[in-house]
């Protein structure tokens, strides 16, 4: 058997190891485009910032190591360029010129490219992507050989993670971004705070703005923004986005779908004998069923392995589990997360939702360095199940996505994640646990105990209600939605009549800051016959929701 795979790094390098683990008389081959077959593509930003200070560090295996340890024939600067899937052969060319070389199973792993826009002057020297060990020890020189002013095009999570290095090595950063917000799969809520994160660790944030043109300096270039700004960069990092580099295959023969190869649930292709993974597949969404590249390592990784059991197993492998596109990012001091289905998704797939906010400790308050863990969940409408979470905070994050990422996958619903048994000590967590509370309040809204408003709803109750604000006083001092009524939620039930008379017949919507104290609010004011409703997660929420947008839609300080 003759196993030819065509790309390394995750998805092609675990599927080549699980072959060999599987099979000791295999021939496998490796196709690397590149220069290194096994990297810590992860990793590169941390490198460019100075956090990784070996380059070493950044590759995993070696074409000698992968050889010495699993028999494996990696050959690098090999570019596919052919697919004959009737004679099982590929068109190869290498620094010796074009070779044909012969399989009997193959694996596509050609990853994704950067997308390059048509931007005037994207082809200047100073202009980097940061996929390769080449790009990051690149931007890294140019780092530690006096660079001073970098702009970021693109806040994407690599954008972010870019924007970021570069400032803690002591850059002027601009991160540029046409969407409204940073980490466009992320809520505005919650891309709020990160934004004020980023500004804090240096980086000047820009969005709804696109770059127009790139104009090519003697000693610097200057990015031109669709805003009219102008920016001075001595390096430009380009992460707009990727595309699955599957042209080569597509025109011979195999499918895809906007370029990303489609494949069953054992990674097959519609080509006998032909497999894919990676970045380069289109991936069905385990929540909405729509089908898109998961660009993520660990699916890649996973994925790879499965494959392996198929070509050398037939029969007994498991399929290929759909990824849910957790993800991870550190900005600054905290952390966001995502897992499953944002807003966006569920809406283009026609799914009721609605969504929970909350805000609590990451572990028991009187122990020393509690910290907030902002969480979010859209739950199904009509069955409470679990479609997707992020949350944001300096601690505690990484726990509580990967608990709701678990959670996704066994297709949990909001009373499951009342019921979950999770660790608790105080320096470690609560009782109650944020996931527990996150179903608590869930629960609530499926069985009609609390009815939530939200941040996008403020126009239209500033116009047709009540808005009751029960924190108190000093809080209200220091910001606060202008005409709002303050009744702290301890003295409601003694003013009951203050907020009959206020209403006037008007629905009453509650706030707080987090969304605890109104919902004791909204108890109250319920058993009392009010059309009442709670913002969900509260001032906190309404204020990452708006952003930068607060100043002008909320009072800060008394006049």
């Amino acid at each position: 058997m003759r196993l030819v795979i065509v790309g390394g790094v995750a998805g092609g390098m675990s599927c080549a190891a699980r072959a060999r683990r599987l099979d000791e008389s295999a021939e496998i081959i490796v196709l690397e485009r590149g220069s290194h077959p096994s990297f810590a593509n992860c990793a590169l930003p941390y490198y460019v910032g100075g956090e990784i200070t070996d380059p070493g560090a950044l590759l995993v295996q070696t074409p000698e190591s992968l050889r010495d340890a699993l028999d494996i024939d990696v050959r690098v600067h090999h570019d596919v360029v052919g697919l004959d899937a009737a004679s099982r052969t590929l068109s190869v060319d290498t620094p010796d010129g074009n070779i044909r070389i012969s399989y009997d199973a193959l694996v596509l792993a050609p990853g994704a490219k950067p997308f390059l826009p048509p931007v005037p002057g994207l082809d200047s020297p100073r202009v980097s992507t940061l996929r390769t060990v080449d790009d990051a020890t690149d931007l890294r020189e140019r780092v530690t050989s006096g660079a001073r002013n970098a702009v970021v095009l693109g806040a994407g999570f690599i954008g972010v993670e870019a924007a970021e290095a570069l400032a803690s090595a002591g850059l002027r950063v601009d991160l540029v971004e046409l969407a409204d917000h940073i980490l466009p799969p992320v809520e505005r809520e919650i891309a709020g705070p990160v934004t004020a994160e980023l500004e804090r660790a240096g980086v000047t944030v820009r969005t709804g703005v696109a770059a127009e043109r790139i104009e090519t300096g003697a000693e610097a270039d200057t990015v031109v923004l669709s805003d009219g700004t102008r920016l001075s960069a001595d390096l430009i990092v380009l992460s707009v986005g990727v595309r699955p580099d599957t042209t080569v295959f597509e025109k011979a023969g195999v499918s895809c779908e906007r370029g990303a190869i489609i494949v069953d649930e054992h990674g097959r292709t519609n080509l006998d004998h032909v497999w894919a993974v990676g970045d380069a597949v289109a991936d069905t969404d385990p929540v909405t069923g729509a089908r898109r590249p998961v660009a993520l390592a660990g699916p890649a990784n996973r994925a790879g392995r499965l494959v392996a059991d198929d070509i050398l197993r037939p029969g007994t492998a498991r399929r290929t589990p759909q990824p849910m596109g957790t993800a991870i990012v550190r900005v600054g001091e905290a952390t966001v997360a995502i897992t499953g289905a944002n807003r966006s998704a569920l809406e283009a797939a026609g799914i009721p939702y609605f969504t929970v906010h909350l805000h609590p400790l990451q572990h028991a308050g009187y122990f020393p360095g509690a910290t907030q863990v902002h969480l979010l969940a859209h739950i199904h409408a009509e069955d409470g199940t679990l479609l997707g979470a992020q949350a944001y905070g300096a601690d505690g994050v990484d726990k509580r996505i990967d608990v709701l990422a678990t959670a996704l996958r066994a297709r949990m619903t909001a009373a499951d994640l009342i019921d979950l048994d999770l660790a608790y000590s105080p320096p470690y967590g609560a009782a109650k646990d944020p996931v527990n509370m996150l179903g608590m309040i869930a629960a609530n809204v499926t069985d009609g105990t609390v009815r939530l408003w939200y941040p996008r709803d403020l126009p239209e109750v500033r116009r047709d209600c009540l808005i009751l604000d029960v924190r108190g006083v000093a809080e209200v001092d220091a910001v606060r939605i202008p005409g709002a009524l303050n009744i702290a939620h301890t003295e409601l039930r003694d003013r009951i009549d203050e907020v009959r008379d206020a209403a006037d017949g008007r629905p009453v919507r509650i706030l707080c800051a987090s969304g605890v104290r109104s919902y004791l609010a909204y108890r109250l004011l319920t058993q009392h016959g009010f059309d009442t409703a709670t913002l969900s997660g509260g001032m906190l929420t309404l204020e990452g929701w708006l952003g930068h947008r607060a100043d002008t839609v909320l009072e800060h300080g008394r006049n």
